[in-house]
């Protein structure tokens, strides 16, 4: 058999079936950079109209940033004093972060999600502020859309560098700038006296977090997660409104009557419209009478009778599965679930949202974020007992920070509670990693326990109940220690020896 035969492989056959199918063989790039601009913006307007889209994306950017993944001090385990320094800087600097002023750190998170959702892509410049901004920590972000990015900038530059789809990269592949516009190519709320219309401006990669979720080797820019889902989306929206008109016309009951002689509209109580028609109100309890020769026939327009459900559920699921998100997820129908199914589905997603948490928030975004503000946050003097020196000298340990995803609520809280307490109880895993899976820090639960109890202890709760108290109360009492004799000196039988 010749090399290039095709025959042991059906599926690159050129049969009956397949062929028709015969896909274009471009690279994501080129694909991209072809039609990309019209796939987000078919995205983007099915995210701001259709309704099933707009919930996947809020269910998206719920379940894997919700109220925000936070950093946990690692490294300064054994320094409680400078752990919880470093946490108080950031969380004070989280609500100064928002370049624009609308939000904190965790609802840029949010933000970051919902947009790679859409556009499979954000941009996040770091911009380094003057001391007399006033700010705690002199660095803010600014979140930029992809269209701020032209998708067709592709030109070689005199030093050897080359711009693609509006990256530059040098002579060895490396990313080194962003060209960006100045403004938003399709804002026209810009006063054009600004002359920024249709003008770049080149930022430095070091400066940029290109935040991307890439489906193929060697992608430069991101392509909407929501291609797969655009045709089913749009299809049923289409089919929803069509429905929608046909039970419309069908309430009007609408009436044509025929007549077989001369009509006169005062003879029958009709008002004539003047142009050999005449119109006749129709009233509750009216009784219409007949003239000889006379008939009446309703419209009825067709009915889809139970098939629509069914066409309607199916096509959900498709977009569902276009989408990769549970089907609870796209619609918010709970009538279908139940606590197998739905744990089901919300363990599958939950795996997939785990993943791109720390694949893509975490290590695009929060690392490199934590990266520039750890230095800045020293030497501007907001981390109290940690000096530029000691940053140095030490840098390894304090950079060493841990992310902690909002823990899931389940479905049934209860067994879950359950389930976690056997595995410790088993030995099968750690207190601290059970702590962490809710989205918090070991050490600052445990400080918070040690706070409550002694707390209650000073105000002499031990007898009302508490749920401490009560645990101390019904814990198995401690054997009494064995009684300490005082240690005697050995007995010599054989009586003082001579010196």
């Amino acid at each position: 058999m010749p090399i290039g035969s095709t025959q042991g492989l059906e599926a690159g056959a050129v049969g009956q079936r397949l062929k028709r199918f015969i896909p274009p063989r471009a690279h994501v790039n080129s694909l991209i950079a072809a039609s990309g601009s019209t796939v987000l913006a078919r995205a983007r307007y099915l995210a701001r109209n259709n309704a099933y889209a707009g919930n996947a994306i809020d269910f998206f950017a719920s379940q894997v940033v919700g109220t925000g993944i936070v950093p946990s001090w690692k490294g300064m385990a054994d320094r409680p004093d400078l752990k919880k320094a470093l946490a108080d800087a950031w969380l004070a600097w989280t609500d100064e972060s928002d370049a624009d002023g609308q939000s904190d750190l965790y609802g840029q998170q949010r933000a970051a999600a919902k947009e790679l959702f859409i556009a499979n892509e954000v941009f996040i410049r770091m911009r380094l502020r003057r001391p007399d901004d006033g700010l705690l920590v002199p660095l803010q972000l600014q979140m930029l859309p992809s269209e701020m990015l032209p998708i067709n900038d592709n030109r070689s530059l005199g030093n050897g560098n080359v711009v693609r789809q509006g990256v530059e990269f040098d002579q060895i592949g490396r990313r080194v700038a962003y060209w960006f516009w100045r403004q938003h190519p399709e804002d026209y709320t810009v006063p054009q006296s600004r002359g920024d219309a249709g003008r770049q401006t080149r930022v430095p990669a070091d400066q940029v977090l290109h935040i991307m979720d890439g489906t193929e080797a060697g992608q430069i820019r991101g392509l909407t997660r929501m291609a797969r889902g655009i045709v089913p989306l749009w299809l049923l929206d289409l089919y929803d409104d069509a429905e929608l008109d046909r039970k419309r016309t069908a309430a009007l009951f609408a009436v044509f009557r025929k007549m077989q002689a001369e009509f006169e509209p005062s003879s029958h109580g009709a008002e004539d419209n003047g142009d050999g028609t005449a119109e006749q109100e129709l009233a509750p309890g009216a009784q219409i009478i007949l003239q000889p020769g006379e008939d009446i026939s309703v419209a009825a327009p067709a009915d889809v009778g139970g098939s629509y459900e069914a066409f309607q559920y199916r096509n959900l699921l498709r977009a569902a599965a276009a989408l990769n998100i549970p089907y609870v997820g796209l619609t918010g129908d709970m009538v279908r679930a139940n606590y197998s199914n739905l744990r089901g589905a919300l363990i599958d997603f939950r795996r997939r949202a785990s993943t791109f948490q720390h694949s893509v928030l975490v290590f695009q975004m929060c690392r490199p974020i934590v990266k520039a503000w750890l230095p800045l946050a020293v030497m501007s003097g907001a981390v109290r007992g940690l000096t530029p020196a000691g940053l140095v000298a030490d840098r390894a340990r304090v950079g060493r920070v841990a992310w902690t995803p909002p823990s899931w609520e389940w479905v049934d809280p209860a067994k879950d509670v359950k389930a976690a307490k056997d595995e410790v109880d088993a030995g099968f895993r750690s207190r601290s990693s059970v702590i962490e899976a809710r989205g918090e820090d070991p050490d600052e639960v445990d400080a918070e326990i040690a706070a409550e109890r002694a707390r209650e202890q000073r105000n002499g709760l031990g007898e009302t109940g508490s749920a401490f108290a009560g645990k101390a109360a019904t814990a198995p009492a401690a054997p009494a220690p064995d009684p300490v004799e005082e240690e005697q000196p050995p007995e010599n039988p054989e009586g003082p020896k001579d010196e």
